[in-house]
């Protein structure tokens, strides 16, 4: 969310305090994020102290707070766990929404500079160590599982034959204009997803533990060049193709070609077989759910503020040369990213 979301500060402070103790000196919101059901804020405290407040709307599923506390409690020094309330709790009641609270830390995401060669090696590390990580039982029952569930492709059809109903605003026309312009491409985004849907469906893949959102925006890098996943909205059961699709999917990393950055993540990741199916399959379906998303927010809205200008933008970069959708046609082609070191597991 780029635009404040009209909390008070007052009402962010009496929840600070009331739930969690903290006495804030200052409360400033942070426009970071797609998410236009999320707002995020730095909070400084008494003390010298500082904290990252994140604040949801909507659907709010317990486990995206659960799962990295426990997962930072099994050794994951990339987890950034979830401060517990006054009464033992991962999140606390704010504005109609969920507030949770983390300690600050300093540094920079994906999208501002490149990651070391090292990084991208800690970063396949880690990926590894949550594939193969085992949860409680009753932590792990509460875990989604893939489904592969068309709704984002029927919503996608939906939005594109009311192309002509957008509202009347520059970014609806700017998409409406640029999505009938393509709109044979976007057919083949859903059906190509749908047909893939179907073999994934006719032979499963064993599914592991999975972040599901890894992309530039979501991996920190502090001072220190520590190395920092966030935003465990979404954890999944799937195929392990569902994170692995980010490392030269054209997420917004800098510094390396598609290539390089499979090949520097595979060096921490380690030897593995990856599903060419599956992955084309993830990263096609992306694009159908970002779509889709981006044309409800903007085709039959005006709210947003400046998050329409970002989404717009964002929308259209899926086509360009280099972006998602030449990515997606790269892995569905069989492409060099079809296997790791084959014979490994």
């Amino acid at each position: 969310m780029l635009e404040p979301p009209g909390l008070l500060p007052e009402t962010i402070a009496a929840c600070l305090q009331r739930a969690y103790g903290v006495e804030p000196v200052e409360i400033a919101f942070l426009p970071l994020g797609a998410d236009v059901q999320s707002a995020v804020f730095r909070v400084a405290a008494a003390g010298g102290l500082a904290y990252f407040l994140k604040v949801r709307w909507g659907t709010f599923d317990e486990m995206s707070v659960a799962l990295p506390g426990y997962l930072a409690s099994q050794g994951m020094r990339q987890i950034i766990p979830p401060l517990q309330t006054r009464r033992g709790m991962l999140w606390a009641k704010m504005g109609g929404g969920r507030a949770v609270l983390y300690r600050w830390v300093e540094g920079h995401d994906g999208f501002a500079a490149a990651f070391s060669p090292a990084q991208w090696a800690e970063l396949g590390a880690a990926l590894r160590k949550l594939h193969e990580i085992s949860l409680p039982p009753a932590m792990a029952a509460r875990v989604s599982r893939e489904t592969y569930a068309p709704q984002r492709r029927n919503a996608l059809r939906r939005s594109m034959s009311r192309l002509g109903e957008a509202v009347d605003d520059p970014a609806a026309r700017r998409l409406a204009t640029f999505l009938e312009a393509r709109s044979d491409e976007v057919a083949f985004l859903v059906e190509r997803a749908e047909a893939l849907t179907r073999e994934l469906l006719a032979r499963p893949r064993p599914p592991v533990l999975c972040h599901s959102d890894v992309h530039a925006a979501n991996i920190l890098v502090g001072p220190d060049g520590s190395l920092h996943i966030v935003d465990w909205d979404e954890p999944v059961y799937a195929p392990k193709e569902r994170d692995l699709m980010f490392p030269g999917g054209a997420q917004g990393f800098l510094g390396y070609g598609p290539e390089e950055e499979e090949a520097l993540f595979f060096r921490g990741y380690g030897g593995v077989r990856v599903d060419a199916v599956a992955l084309a399959y993830y990263r096609y379906e992306r694009i159908v759910a970002d779509l889709s998303l981006f044309c409800e927010q903007l085709l039959f809205s005006t709210e947003g503020g400046t998050d329409r200008a970002q989404a717009l933008g964002w929308a259209i970069a899926n086509f360009a040369p280099g972006g998602t959708l030449e990515r997606a046609r790269a892995a569905d082609q069989g492409s060099a990213l079809a296997w790791r070191k084959p014979g490994q597991a």
